[in-house]
C-alpha cells in the first residue's frame, strides 16, 4: 500500500480539513492529516479535547469524512490513527 503525495488531493484534503477545524477547536481539538494511502483512506489525528472526547467518532464520520468527500469522492474512509479501524 502506497501514500499519495499529489499536491491537488492533499490540498483539496486540507481545504476541507480547514473548514471544519473552527468547530473542532471551539470545543478545545484540533486535526492534522497525516497521510492518504493510494486507496484512498485518509489518516488523521485527533488533537486537544478532540482525541478522547467521547463522540470523536461520530465528529469524524459526520463532520470530518463528509466535508474531504464533498471535495473528493474517491476518498472510501477517514481514520484516526489513534483507533485504526480494521
Amino acid at each position: 500500500m502506497g501514500i499519495i503525495t499529489d499536491s491537488t488531493v492533499i490540498n483539496k484534503i486540507e481545504d476541507a480539513l480547514a473548514q471544519v477545524r473552527p468547530f473542532l477547536e471551539s470545543d478545545g481539538g484540533d486535526i492534522r492529516l497525516i497521510e492518504v494511502t493510494d486507496d484512498y483512506i485518509v489518516k488523521v489525528k485527533l488533537l486537544g479535547a478532540c482525541s478522547d472526547c467521547q463522540v470523536s467518532m461520530m465528529t469524524l464520520k459526520a463532520g470530518v469524512e463528509q466535508a474531504i468527500k464533498k471535495v473528493l469522492p474517491e476518498v472510501q474512509k477517514v481514520v484516526d490513527i489513534d483507533k485504526l479501524e480494521d
